[in-house]
C-alpha cells in the first residue's frame, strides 16, 4: 500500500476562474413544502460542517411510533435499530454515526443539461424518504448534494443550442428545483456547484499528484488506478472491466486503459478555468471528492446515488478521495434501483425516458411521489401506465377519507384524551405503528409501511360511513388518533399535503385530462344517466356508466344523487401489475 501525506486543506482559495462566476459560493433558494398542514420554507443559508470523530456507541431511537392513550406521540419508547443495506460490504448493517446525534450525508446530483427524468425522481425521492427519517429519528442532517454544472454533455448540448454551458446548466438547476418541489422533496442543507469549487477541487488534485497517485501529459492529469490496489472493492469489478468510453476517456497516452481524468486541458469553445498545469476543466469524478469533503470532511457517514453511479463514479471517488488522504472513509454506501421501462433501465442516453414533468403533466406528484416509493428504493421498478393509476387511485382514497374525517372532526371541539380508546381502536393503532416501526427500521421497507395504512383507513371509513361505526362509543377520540397516526406517516413519507381538497381537487382535474373529458361533460353524462334510469332504460344507464368507467371516470349512487371519482380505467384493469 503506498504511503499516503497528510490531508489537505480544502476551503482555501488556490487559483481564480478566467471565466466569471455570476453566483456565490453557496446556493440557496426559498422553496415551500408540503409537510403536515403548514408551509415549510427554506430559506437558510448557514452550513454546518464537521469531521469525523469516534465511532458513536449508541444509536437514537425512534421518538415516534408511541401511543399514548391511542395518539401517536413525538416522544417514544425505545425501538428497533435502523439498519441499512451497505453496497460496500453487501449486506444490511446498524446505522451508527460517527458523531453522535449528527449525521453527514452526500448524494450525487443531476448533471444539469436537461429536464430531470423520473430515473432521478426515483433518486431524490428515496433519499428525501432516508433524510426525512433520519431527522425524525432526532438526527441532526447535514445533507448535501451537489450540481453537476460543467461536463462533457452540458458543453455539447450548449453547443448545439448555441448557448453558454454555465448559463444553460444554471437554467437546468432551477427547473431541476421546481420538480424538486412538486415531489415535496425537502431541500438539502447545501447545494454546491463544480463552477463555484474550482479551487477546492484543483488543491485535491493537487494533493493526489503530491502523493504520486495521479500523472500529468499535456496538461490533462489523470488518476493512476495502479496507486490504489484496493479499486475495485466497492463494485466488485476487475480493473479489465473499465468501461472506456464511458465517461472513461479513450486515450492512448494513459498508463492503463482504466485510469480516469482528473483534470482536462482546454479546447477550442469549451469553458475552461486556470491550473498549475495550465488552463482546463475538472473530470467529472473529481468534483463530488473535493467537494464532499468540502462540506462534510474526508470522513463521514453516507454517501449515495443510483446504481449506475456504483461503477466507474463512485468507484474512482474512493480511489482519488483515498490518494488526496489517508483517513477518507465513508460508512455507509447506499444506492438506489433503476425505473425501467419494458424491464431496461429508464436513460436519456437510450432514449426511453419519461420526464418529470410529462408524467405529473397527467397525474398528480403525490401519486408519482408513492408510485416510487410503492417499491422498496433498492429494487427496481417499472413503468407503465396502470402503476401510475394505482397510485393515483391509493392517493385520492388515502386523501379522501382523511378529508371526510377532517369534516367531521372539526365540528367537534375536540377528542379528549383522557378517555381510553376502544380495545380494538386501540389494537389498530398499535399493530400500524409496530409494522410501521419495523418496515423502516428494515432499510427503509417503504412498501410494508404503506400497506399498513389500510387497516385504520377502513377503520376510519367504518366509524364515519356504518351505522355500527356512527353508534360507536368514543367514536370522536377515535377518529382523531388514527387521523394523527396516519398524519404522522405521511409527514415521514413526504406524501402529507398542505390541503387534502386542495389534493382531491387536482387529483379530479388530471383525471378529466386523461379521460379526454370536461367536468361539464361528465355531469351531462351523469343528467343522460338519471334520464335514463328515470324511464327504466337500464341498458342505456349501463352502457354510460361503462363508457365513463373506461375512461377512468367512477359513477357513485348515494342518496344525495350521482357524484364522481378518480379510478383505474376499466381498460388497464385486466393488465397484469408488477409488484415490487
Amino acid at each position: 500500500m503506498i504511503t499516503l501525506l497528510r490531508c489537505s486543506k480544502l476551503l482555501v482559495p488556490v487559483y481564480t476562474s478566467l471565466i466569471p462566476r455570476s453566483h456565490g459560493l453557496i446556493r440557496t433558494h426559498r422553496r415551500t413544502i408540503c409537510v403536515n398542514d403548514v408551509n415549510y420554507c427554506r430559506n437558510d443559508r448557514k452550513v454546518s460542517c464537521f469531521s469525523s470523530a469516534g465511532q458513536s456507541r449508541h444509536s437514537i431511537r425512534a421518538r415516534s411510533f408511541q401511543n399514548v392513550n391511542g395518539v401517536y406521540t413525538a416522544e417514544g419508547k425505545s425501538s428497533s435499530e435502523l439498519r441499512l443495506y451497505n453496497t460496500m460490504t453487501k449486506q444490511k448493517e446498524v446505522f451508527r454515526p460517527k458523531v453522535d446525534g449528527k449525521v453527514g450525508m452526500y448524494v450525487c446530483g443531476v448533471t444539469a443539461y436537461d429536464l430531470s427524468h423520473i430515473g432521478h425522481a426515483r433518486a431524490y425521492v428515496s433519499f428525501d424518504v432516508l433524510y426525512r427519517y433520519l431527522r425524525h429519528l432526532g438526527y441532526e442532517v447535514d445533507y448535501v448534494r451537489n450540481f453537476t454544472d460543467v461536463d462533457d454533455k452540458i458543453i455539447a448540448r450548449a453547443n448545439e443550442l448555441d448557448e453558454d454551458p454555465i448559463s444553460l446548466s444554471r437554467h437546468f438547476c432551477e427547473e431541476f428545483h421546481e420538480d424538486m418541489v412538486h415531489l415535496c422533496c425537502l431541500p438539502p442543507s447545501v447545494e454546491p456547484r463544480v463552477s463555484d469549487h474550482m479551487p477546492q477541487i484543483i488543491a485535491m488534485i493537487k494533493q493526489i499528484l503530491d502523493n504520486g497517485c495521479a500523472y500529468r501529459i499535456d496538461g490533462d492529469v489523470y488518476f493512476s488506478v495502479d496507486k490504489y490496489p484496493e479499486y475495485g472493492r466497492l463494485s466488485g469489478r476487475k480493473l479489465e472491466d473499465n468501461r472506456a468510453g464511458e465517461r472513461v476517456t479513450i486515450d492512448t497516452r494513459k498508463k492503463n486503459p482504466a485510469d480516469f481524468a482528473l483534470w482536462k486541458s482546454a479546447k477550442e469553445g469549451e469553458p475552461f478555468w486556470e491550473s498549475p498545469w495550465g488552463p482546463g476543466r475538472p473530470g467529472w469524478h473529481i468534483e463530488c471528492s473535493a467537494m464532499s469533503a468540502a462540506y462534510l470532511g474526508h470522513s463521514f457517514d453516507i454517501h449515495g446515488g443510483g446504481m449506475d453511479l456504483i461503477f466507474p463514479h463512485h468507484e474512482n471517488e474512493i480511489a482519488q478521495s483515498c490518494a488526496a488522504c489517508d483517513k477518507s472513509n465513508v460508512s455507509y454506501w447506499i444506492h438506489n434501483g433503476f425505473v425501467t421501462i419494458d424491464s431496461v433501465k429508464m436513460s436519456k442516453s437510450l432514449g426511453n425516458f419519461f420526464t418529470i414533468r410529462q408524467v405529473i403533466d397527467l397525474y398528480h406528484p403525490l401519486a408519482l411521489r408513492l408510485f416510487l416509493i410503492g417499491t422498496h428504493y433498492r429494487s427496481p421498478i417499472n413503468y407503465s401506465d396502470v402503476q401510475l393509476e394505482k397510485a393515483s387511485d391509493r392517493v385520492f382514497y388515502i386523501y379522501q377519507t382523511l378529508h371526510d374525517c377532517e369534516g367531521v372532526l372539526n365540528q367537534h371541539d375536540g377528542a379528549n384524551h383522557k378517555h381510553e380508546l376502544p380495545s380494538d381502536v386501540k389494537s389498530c393503532i398499535d399493530k400500524f405503528n409496530e409494522e410501521v416501526l419495523i418496515s423502516m427500521s428494515d432499510d427503509l421497507h417503504t412498501p410494508v409501511a404503506l400497506a399498513a395504512l389500510s387497516d385504520p383507513l377502513k377503520t376510519i371509513n367504518d366509524l364515519l360511513h356504518t351505522r355500527k361505526g356512527k353508534k360507536k362509543a368514543l367514536r370522536i377520540e377515535s377518529l382523531a388518533a388514527l387521523d394523527q397516526t396516519i398524519r404522522n406517516l405521511l409527514s415521514i413519507l413526504g406524501l402529507m399535503p398542505t390541503s387534502y381538497s386542495e389534493v382531491l381537487q387536482q387529483l379530479r382535474e388530471k383525471a378529466l385530462k386523461r379521460s379526454k373529458l370536461t367536468e361539464d361533460q361528465v355531469l351531462q353524462k351523469i343528467e343522460e344517466r338519471n334520464a335514463a334510469r328515470a324511464s327504466k332504460d337500464y341498458e342505456k344507464s349501463d352502457a354510460i356508466r361503462k363508457d365513463l368507467a373506461l375512461v377512468g371516470i367512477a359513477l357513485m349512487d348515494t342518496p344525495e344523487g350521482t357524484t364522481w371519482r378518480p379510478a383505474i380505467p376499466l381498460s388497464l384493469q385486466d393488465q397484469e401489475v408488477v409488484v415490487g
